[in-house]
Order: structure tokens, then sequence, then C-alpha cells
């Protein structure tokens, strides 16, 4: 399990926990190259990482606070784009039919996909610390299943294959106060020109996060289920069919801006005590990444937190600037899959 720094840092943690107060990242043990390991903060099985933080209190507030004007917005995508995935994923397939013939009014629906080609969170089965081969948890990455799974008696699954799987998201639901920093606003709000390209490698530093955050008069406040929008979608739209089909042109036109690798972004996301965090960008973090520094390994393997990717956050875009308000009550149910290493989130934000 994770390493401490000494055992003063071990009793420091324990201490925080009973008073209901989580540790620091400078406080959270090491995994060998690693700092910022919180495998011990929810117990040694647990399995939904930073969603923990949604307790009924929290999930309480947030409703009850946020859901004033009776306006919803959803933040999906619609499966079928983009129409051309990126990093080599399988191409949306959504076949509607006649069931029994042209001249009987009865459809059905047959639908391929990859959860993660477009809308989507990426669950604890998703990405691990590659080196040392473990998920959260120091869950061994052999002892998971693979390949296809049949069943047939749902009392009769064998969980352990099933472990970290995105049936334990959606059954619980992550719910609570969603809060948008809005970066394309924030820099085009006045008729200015996007001062970077979504569809290219650029960091979006903490201080630019914070920054927002403060314009916008928002507090962050534990649970908080954080958007970004940086911009891909709106350009998505904008752009020509031969521009949205080159971004299936492999590794060399796969760049796109994202959250800096840094540690100061690693003790923003975990010191706030977010319980997500999503963006509209094909990854939430700056790519290509910088040699060694993923944050997919911290975020997921370290801190349990979910990430989510092409959320579609134009339509949220707008209400926030009509209402004056970046947060509001969200909510997401992944699809109930058992095992599963990512999901489209079926998400949507109440004012």
């Amino acid at each position: 399990m994770c390493r401490y720094f000494s055992n003063h840092a071990a009793t420091s943690m324990a201490s925080h926990l009973k008073l209901g107060v989580l540790p620091t990242f400078d406080e959270l043990p090491t995994f060998h190259e690693f700092k910022g390991c919180a495998w011990d903060v929810w117990g040694k099985d647990d399995e939904l990482g930073t969603i923990n933080l949604l307790t009924p209190e929290v999930v309480a507030r947030a409703a009850q606070e946020e859901i004033r004007l009776g306006r919803t917005v959803s933040l999906n995508w619609p499966i079928h784009f983009p129409s051309r995935p990126v990093f080599g994923r399988k191409i949306p397939s959504i076949t509607t039919f006649g069931k029994y013939g042209p001249t009987i009014p009865v459809r059905d629906d047959i639908i391929h996909i990859n959860t993660q080609s477009g809308s989507q969170w990426d669950g604890l089965k998703h990405y691990g610390l590659t080196d040392h081969n473990v998920f959260y948890n120091n869950t061994p990455a052999e002892t998971l299943s693979e390949g296809e799974m049949e069943l047939h008696d749902p009392s009769e699954i064998d969980y352990s294959k099933v472990k970290l799987g995105m049936h334990n998201w959606a059954n619980h639901g992550i719910c609570g106060r969603g809060v948008l920093l809005d970066v394309v606003r924030y820099y085009t709000a006045n008729g200015e020109a996007l001062p970077y390209d979504p569809w290219t490698t650029h960091p979006i530093t903490v201080a630019e996060l914070e920054a927002i955050a403060k314009k916008q008069g928002v507090e962050f406040r534990q649970g908080d289920i954080l958007l970004l929008r940086v911009g891909f979608i709106q350009r998505y739209y904008a752009s020509t069919n031969e521009a949205k089909a080159d971004l299936r042109g492999g590794s060399e036109k796969e760049t796109f801006a994202g959250i800096e690798q840094s540690e100061d972004m690693k003790r923003f996301l975990w010191n706030n005590h977010f319980a997500a965090i999503a963006s509209d960008q094909p990854s939430l973090e700056r790519w290509p990444t910088p040699q060694g520094t993923q944050l997919h390994q911290t975020i997921l393997g370290l801190y349990g937190m979910p990430i989510g990717e092409f959320f579609d956050l134009e339509a949220l875009s707008e209400l926030c600037q009509e209402t004056g308000r970046y947060t509001f009550f969200f909510t997401s149910w992944p699809l109930n899959i058992l095992g599963g290493a990512a999901s489209p989130p079926n998400a949507a934000a109440y004012f």
C-alpha cells in the first residue's frame, strides 16, 4: 500500500479522518515515485474514490441551494460525435430499423460504441500506475477481468472479477454541486480572440483556474464537481468536415489543450477535495503529456477521482452567463456496467 513519509504522517492522517477533515496533498503518503497517494483515506476495500465525498448531506445541501428556477441543461454530446473518434477508438454505429418490416410501426435501435469515444467518465479501471501495473487502491491489473463477460444470474456474480467497475458509481450516482469554470468566456467575453487553440497542445494553469473562479465569484467547497470549458466542442462546431476528419489522423494530430501536468495542479485538485472533474476536451489534461507526467495516473490511480471528457458545456455556458451563476445542481448516472472501465455520463445541470 502507500508508503508514508514517516510514522508521524500516518498518525496525522488518522487524526484528520477522526475529525472528519481530509489530509492535504502534502500530508498524503507516497507510492514509489508518486506523491499524494490517497488509498488509505477511505479504506483498503474502497471502490468509490472521491465519490465518497458526495454524502447525503452534501447532495441535499446542493439541491436545496441550487435548484431555484426549474431550468435544466443536458451535458451530453450526442453519442454520434465525434463521428471519427480520436485515440483510435471505434467509430460509433447507431442503427434504427423496423422490427417487423416497413409496414408495421415498431422500431428498435442497435448501438455499437466505445464507451470513451464521446462524452464519458473514465472509471477506476481505465487508467492505473503504468510502471507498477496497478489500478486504484493497489489493485493488480492481472486480477481484473478482460474480454467479453457473459452473465446470466445477478445473484451469482463473482465480484472479484468486476472490482473497480463503473457499476459502483452507477449505483451511487455522481450528484452534488457542480461548478463551471468557463475558460473560453473568461478570455473572449469582451470580443478578444481565445489566446490558444483548443486543438493544439496547451496547458491550462492553476493560476488561470483560480483567476476564473475569482472573476465568476465562485468559492470551492468540499465535494464540488468541477467542469472546465476549454473550447474543443465550440471549435468542432466551427470547423469544416475535413478538419473534423483530420482529428483521426493518428498521434501526430492528437494535440489538445488541457490542464497542466504539475505538482501545483495535483495539489489544487486534491486540496479543494473535488468529487470529480470533467471538461469538453478529448483529454482532460494537456495532450500529449510531457514525458513521465500523466495526470491520469494520479487523478484516477491515486485519488480515485472520476475524469470526464467530451462533456458538452456549450448550453451550460450560455445559461451560466444568462443567470450570472456558475454553480448548479449536477447529476450523472453512468451506465450500470458490471466491471466497466468507462461510461457515457448521462449528466445534467439544474438551476
